[in-house]
């Protein structure tokens, strides 16, 4: 659950970061509008049922490290700052975390003996 945290606060950190550093307008646009949907996917994630949507982060972090030279960014600043999110997104987006139960199960589960599960 900390990678998840950790991607959170990044895209927080996405939405502040143009108006604490001065970023021009691709910039800021870039960071308010990739960082509100960083955060839902990865507080989303937080529980074990919804963990495969960490990966959606994915997209959003490559265009991250796309983004400066695609939107001709002005400022180093703001090119460090997406390609440096960019990059810790990519990395807490792949920590799995724990799996302690199996959820799902397709049609097989549907013929599986589970007289244990009823009486528990």
């Amino acid at each position: 659950m900390w990678a998840r945290i950790l991607n959170s606060i990044l895209g927080l950190w996405l939405m502040i970061a143009p108006g604490i550093l001065d970023f021009g307008p691709a910039a800021s646009d870039n960071g308010h509008i990739i960082g509100p949907v960083v955060i839902t996917f990865a507080i989303i994630a937080m529980w074990e049922a919804t963990r495969v949507l960490r990966k959606w982060n994915y997209p959003l972090a490559i265009w991250l490290l796309l983004a400066p030279w695609v939107l001709q960014y002005d400022s180093t600043i703001a090119i460090m700052s997406d390609v440096l999110t960019g990059v810790c997104i990519l990395i807490f987006a792949s920590v799995k975390g724990n799996v302690e139960k199996t959820y799902g199960g397709g049609w097989s589960s549907l013929w599986k003996n589970n007289s244990e599960d009823l009486l528990n």
